[in-house]
């Protein structure tokens, strides 16, 4: 298995008992879910490491 980083997410209450419903419904760990969420919305984005980018870098100057 590869290596993971871990960090401490602080989020409302309320948004973690829907995500753990939510994995729940999916068969996944919340920790699993997040991670699947994340990497979605990565893909969407173009920011997932060796993706393509589909709008460009948004929210600060150009490098």
């Amino acid at each position: 298995m590869s290596e993971r980083d871990a960090f401490l997410l602080r989020t409302d209450p309320a948004v973690l008992d829907a995500l753990r419903r939510w994995a729940r419904d999916d068969l996944r760990s919340v920790n699993a879910q997040i991670e699947f969420l994340l990497r979605r919305a990565l893909k969407e984005a173009g920011r997932l490491p060796g993706g393509t980018s589909k709008g460009g870098h948004r929210g600060g100057p150009a490098s």
